[in-house]
């Protein structure tokens, strides 16, 4: 397991660990520290010949262990396991794995391994579930830590209903296979997942095990609907624009900013592109990301 250092004090997460050693698994704890710690445990775990790295935190513990699980080369990957204990836990919300933590690590440890899809951007940056661009990135990075300790993911829809007045666009085209749109966009979201910003289903229809990405367009002033999502009709809504691809390219005029899984990406240009099948991932039997 590796394990976001903020929980590494979890006793509940100590306890349901120490239940399932005295049951004959064995479990070997690693806690991150810095950036990179993900990269060095995984390489650690994969010359021990283990079975599977689970990791224990929210959105960017997963996608850091799930990145470095598809730079693994040579034989005796581990599988993914996904144990959330973040603030929104997007993927694992979506992905339907248990709330209850020691229902979570069962399956995390026993579960059937399947092959899923991951994006990588420019060539090196991964994601396993969503890009978010636009106002909404904004939103998510500057919550505050004690708000989203506090409230969770509805953190995020307080915090961006109080920064209505900082309410801007940005002017990008962006492309991909059959697809080309140029204009200006409130909240730009490119999933292999679906949900993002603590619940917010930007990308509803996406599956991370179909080889596509899904995007969708938040445009001229319709910026609730992208924060309250379950309030609106988006099949109905000319300001929302939906697409998929393998790929998709973005390009500015200026300097904009990603969020991908929690972890920012500035520039101009963006090529982000599916890498089908790229790891295993225990999953639910019924997980809704699966076709």
């Amino acid at each position: 397991m590796i394990l976001n250092g903020k929980s590494a004090g979890d006793e509940t997460l100590r306890a349901a660990i120490a239940r399932l050693r005295d049951e004959g698994m064995n479990i070997q704890v690693r806690v991150t520290w810095e950036k990179g710690d993900a990269v060095r445990y995984v390489k650690e775990a994969q010359q021990l010949g283990t079975e599977t790295v689970i990791a224990g935190g929210g959105d960017g513990t997963i996608n850091e262990v799930a990145t470095a699980l598809v730079n693994c080369t040579g034989d005796n990957i581990p599988a993914l396991g996904i144990l959330p204990l973040g603030t929104a836990n997007d993927f694992a919300t979506s992905a339907g794995i248990p709330e209850v933590l020691e229902k979570a690590l069962q399956l995390a440890i026993m579960g059937k391994a399947v092959a899923i899809d991951i994006a990588r951007v420019n060539d090196k940056t991964c994601f396993i579930n969503m890009a978010t661009g636009g106002f909404g990135t904004r939103i998510t990075t500057e919550t505050p830590e004690k708000l989203k300790a506090a409230l969770g993911g509805v953190s995020y829809l307080i915090h961006g209903l109080l920064r209505l007045d900082k309410l801007k666009a940005d002017r990008c085209e962006i492309r991909g296979e059959d697809f080309q749109w140029q204009g200006d966009a409130l909240v730009i979201g490119i999933g292999n997942g679906r949900q993002a910003g603590g619940g917010q289903q930007l990308c509803p229809q996406a599956l991370i095990n179909d080889g596509l990405l899904h995007l969708r367009i938040f445009t001229g002033e319709e910026l609730l609907p992208a924060l309250l999502t379950t309030l609106t009709q988006p099949e109905d809504n000319p300001h929302i624009i939906d697409g998929k691809s393998t790929w998709f390219e973005v390009s500015a005029p200026h300097e904009i900013t990603f969020n991908l899984d929690g972890e920012p990406l500035s520039g101009e240009h963006f090529r982000i592109e599916v890498l089908p099948d790229a790891l295993q991932c225990r999953l639910p039997p019924d997980c809704p990301l699966l076709r």
